[in-house]
């Protein structure tokens, strides 16, 4: 473990930059990077700082909006791995204007890990039910017309990351829940593999795999789908193991 908390080239731990790092998932990010025992700094609205409490003196915070390229380029300087939420709030481009300057402005060769559900597809062969895109679809159209998220946005951001050259690994969650860990998620390549089919995550086990996947070379250019290891499909369906301890259905 000690190889995985240090840079390549010294004893100095790794610095981590969580983009986000005041929601449920961020601060849930920000436990396991410190008990990792990295670098944290977080990036977080102004009015959401106080959510970060209880790590005030484990961890540097930039306050600001996280599609806000100063205060992007400030959090992520120095950094080894820059681990990005993808909330696609508003109807402004938040979202993709977030993924746009954390892939200018992270360090050439940084690990740049983003997270968002699994309508995210990256070459088309992902198989959704009908019900599902239906539900896709209605909260895209209604959210927009509220002016609340844009859903195709944060399709465009990771648009953006899929055709970017950098170190990237795109998480695509399941439902979430809350609750103890499970361990490692189980993953797979494609929405439809029977290895998801129970649909279910523990939000702190979605965070894990975020963290986990900083220091696993064999996620770089993948887009995981995700599933709880605990949850029926996982304990039926998954077989093969990953040397980080998840586990992805072939």
């Amino acid at each position: 473990m000690e190889q995985e908390r240090e840079r390549a080239g010294g004893g100095d731990p790794l610095r981590v930059c969580v983009v986000g790092a005041s929601g449920k998932l961020g601060r849930y990010m920000v436990r396991h990077a410190l008990d990792r025992g990295y670098e944290v700094v977080g990036v977080c609205r102004e009015k959401s700082v106080g959510k970060l409490a209880e790590f005030a003196d484990r961890i540097t915070v930039v306050p600001g909006q996280t599609d806000d390229r100063e205060v992007v380029g400030r959090a992520v300087a120095g950094c080894d791995a820059v681990l990005t939420v993808l909330v696609p709030w508003g109807v402004r481009g938040y979202s993709s204007g977030t993924a746009q300057a954390v892939l200018d402005l992270a360090p050439e060769g940084a690990r740049l890990v983003f997270s968002c559900g699994w309508h995210i597809t990256r070459d088309g062969e992902d198989v959704y039910s009908r019900r599902f895109r239906a539900t896709v679809r209605a909260v895209t159209v209604l959210a927009r017309l509220a002016r609340v998220i844009d859903v195709d946005d944060q399709v465009e951001a990771c648009r953006r990351v899929f055709d970017s050259g950098t170190r990237w690994t795109v998480v695509r969650g399941s439902d979430l829940e809350e609750g103890e860990s499970e361990g490692l998620p189980v993953w797979s390549r494609h929405v439809g593999d029977p290895v998801l089919a129970s649909n279910l995550t523990r939000r702190t086990d979605f965070a894990l795999f975020m963290v986990e996947a900083i220091t696993d070379d064999a996620l770089v250019h993948e887009a995981p789908a995700i599933v709880g290891r605990r949850t029926p499909s996982a304990r039926a369906h998954a077989r093969t193991s990953r040397p980080h301890g998840s586990q992805e259905a072939r």
